[in-house]
């Protein structure tokens, strides 16, 4: 009897969530294939992220991909556009934030999908989340749930029999503060994270955003200290 372990695809941002996803993943018995993406984010700090994060996991490959979506511009984080700062959580609104990047979910995941099929993989990890998230309609379980339809009718290997893709989201009906401790119970480093829409030249984060904040009020909630440094200070627990 075969005790390989089946392969699986971790989109790997390098921030909280990425990183305990593939986390999960690891636990649950996968070979990890991670892949990241340098899509001209602003952000770009979190790809030093992702490989921190990747080798302290162990995973079994880590690929980078490239492309431009400052061609296409539509969000502060592709744009020359202001990333909007608040003073709380409680601040953040129902309404698509400026933040959404267009398309960004469905165009990554075209990417893993393609990459599963050359690695043998009928299992996609993506850490989105659609309780503790700024409204962004690529988060949802009803957009999973199609875009796993359409990609079992979109390759060789489906069409042939061969795989039969999964994506999994194993932290879509979770609060921040619940994959915060997930993680801490599964031995994350979140020190090793990136989360800030706009980090300073050193990359510490800005503490106002909406991820920033939403990463705090988590970390708030489980009584513990965000480990990554923040503009004016080593750490912060609010």
């Amino acid at each position: 009897m075969s005790t390989a372990k089946p392969n699986a695809v971790v989109l790997l941002s390098g921030g909280l969530d990425s990183a305990t996803v593939l986390a999960i993943a690891q636990r649950e018995g996968y070979q990890c294939h991670a892949l990241s993406f340098r899509y001209g984010q602003r952000h770009a700090v979190e790809l030093a992220a992702a490989e921190r994060v990747a080798r302290s996991q162990g995973v079994a490959s880590h690929r980078f991909v490239e492309f431009d979506l400052r061609q296409f511009g539509g969000s502060a984080l592709t744009s020359d556009i202001a990333v909007p700062k608040k003073s709380s959580a409680a601040e953040i609104g129902s309404d698509i934030p400026i933040t959404y990047v267009p398309a960004r979910n469905t165009i990554f995941l075209s990417f893993a999908l393609a990459f599963a099929e050359v690695t043998s993989s009928s299992d996609i990890f993506l850490g989105v989340n659609a309780l503790d998230y700024s409204g962004y309609p690529d988060c949802r379980p009803e957009y999973i749930a199609a875009f796993e339809q359409m990609a079992n009718l979109a390759t060789k290997a489906a069409v042939e029999g061969r795989q039969r893709l999964r994506i999994h989201t194993p932290l879509i009906q979770l609060t921040k503060a619940q994959i915060i401790r997930r993680g801490l119970d599964l031995g994350v480093d979140y020190s090793l994270t990136s989360s800030c829409y706009d980090p300073d030249a050193a990359g510490r984060a800005c503490g106002h955003c909406d991820s920033c904040l939403l990463r705090l009020k988590g970390f708030a909630e489980n009584g513990v200290s965000d480990p990554i440094a923040y503009v004016g200070r080593a750490s912060r627990l609010p």
